[in-house]
């Protein structure tokens, strides 16, 4: 586990909130064009109140800014890491063998694994567009009665389809398949290094999806490395003061 120095946690810091910022500037763009066309082109749309057009615009740029840091931090992680980068070529290569014998229901099923986030909001974008559609019918309702219904069906439709994709992950995870995989690996208890055990595996829908868990692993071994410091200054001033005692105890 490589532990990042105080210079290259900075730089990646730095290229994390670098992407996190493009992708709010591309995303409050997104949604400010998104309510300036809706106000255009539905008068109940304009009856919004400010702040609430405000917060459309800045939920869009918020939820993009996110998935932009995150995909800048894997990115960067993975190129200042050799390891990590021979790794993800290895499996591009592997990839690139294997899928001339995929078919086509079995590309789109990993396409949409991989794109699980955006596909998510897109959706959600789609059954805010169909819910409007639907409610804006309605005569009896005000402009902001009509969005909170359009609303509360996207948000109902949106958590369906992310509850059903952690459950099919859950699944896999279950059968130890997809994303999820047991294997046999050595047993690094045995020193003679015959003993396999089995160990469950978690393969990234894309690169750095798991940087979380190395960023934690590397944290605890910090941590273990300044207690093993502390214990070792407590038993060296321990052993000075038992020798210094162990003197003035001779001189008297």
């Amino acid at each position: 586990m490589k532990v990042l120095t105080k210079e290259e946690e900075a730089a990646h810091y730095n290229a994390t909130v670098k992407g996190g910022s493009i992708g709010g500037v591309i995303g409050t763009a997104i949604g400010a064009a998104a309510v300036v066309g809706a106000s255009r082109r539905y008068a109940s749309f304009r009856a919004l109140t400010v702040p609430f057009r405000a917060f459309l615009v800045a939920s869009t740029g918020t939820f993009i800014a996110v998935i932009a840091a995150d995909r800048a931090s894997a990115a960067y992680d993975i190129e200042h890491t050799p390891e990590k980068k021979r790794a993800v070529e290895r499996e591009r290569e592997r990839e690139a063998l294997l899928e001339s014998n995929k078919t086509v229901t079995q590309r789109a099923k990993e396409w949409a694994t991989e794109n699980r986030y955006p596909l998510l909001f897109g959706f959600w974008i789609a059954s805010m567009a169909g819910s409007w559609s639907m409610v804006n019918r309605n005569r009896y309702l005000s402009g902001s009665q009509k969005l909170v219904q359009a609303r509360m069906y996207a948000q109902g439709a949106t958590l369906a389809a992310l509850m059903t994709s952690f459950a099919l992950e859950g699944n896999d995870a279950a059968k130890g398949k997809g994303r999820w995989e047991t294997i046999k690996v050595l047993d690094p208890n045995d020193p003679e290094h015959k003993h396999l055990i089995e160990k469950r595996v978690h393969h990234e829908s894309y690169p750095g999806e798991d940087q979380w868990r190395d960023m934690i692993e590397a944290e605890e071994e910090r941590l273990k490395e300044r207690e093993a410091a502390k214990n070792a200054r407590q038993h060296e001033q321990k052993a000075e003061q038992k020798e210094t005692a162990a003197k003035k105890k001779s001189d008297s």
